[in-house]
């Protein structure tokens, strides 16, 4: 896989660098950011819209304002994502720049983790919906150690598909 990836801390200048760069190697860029796919948290997320422009031309950039805040989104979508924007690019015959800070959205594009779509299972939420958060989180810590809550915030499955959209 032909990437260029541009990482590293928050305030950083990460975005500021890939934009010249792929200005300079007539390419575009693939968001690695947690927080920028969310439209409407421009100051909270740091997008620097305004870095993507060099030299009054727009760099094209993929994977910002995709979404409405506070939707559900994971790893396996963002790699699903990653992996539709870099086929697009490279398409194209360029070489796509990877840019951000959130660790394990680069690690699952650069390493191609394997991860698999889990499909509801009806029956098994139509047993459970008796129960309280609590008691949930009580029955899933019994079964295993729980390294983080993550999936642990609400019970309720995400009611409406995922609408992304690609720049």
């Amino acid at each position: 896989m032909n990437l260029i990836t541009v990482l590293g801390p928050t305030a950083g200048g990460k975005t500021s660098f890939a934009a010249h760069l792929a200005a300079a190697l007539n390419t575009e860029i693939i968001s690695a950011d947690s927080r920028q796919i969310y439209c409407g948290m421009d100051l909270g997320t740091g997008k620097d819209i305004a870095d993507y422009t060099v030299d009054g031309h727009q760099v094209p950039y993929h994977l910002i304002d995709i979404l409405p805040a506070g939707t559900k989104y994971n790893v396996f979508e963002y790699q699903r994502e990653f992996f539709k924007a870099f086929e697009k690019i490279s398409a194209k015959g360029k070489t796509p720049i990877l840019c951000g800070g959130t660790g394990l959205y680069i690690e699952s594009a650069i390493r191609n983790y394997q991860l698999i779509d889990v499909s509801a299972n009806p029956s098994l939420r139509k047993s459970l919906e008796q129960y309280t958060l609590d008691e949930l989180k009580n029955m899933l810590a019994a079964m295993r150690t729980l390294h983080n809550n993550t999936d642990t915030d609400t019970k309720n499955a995400q009611s409406e598909p995922l609408k992304l959209r690609l720049l």
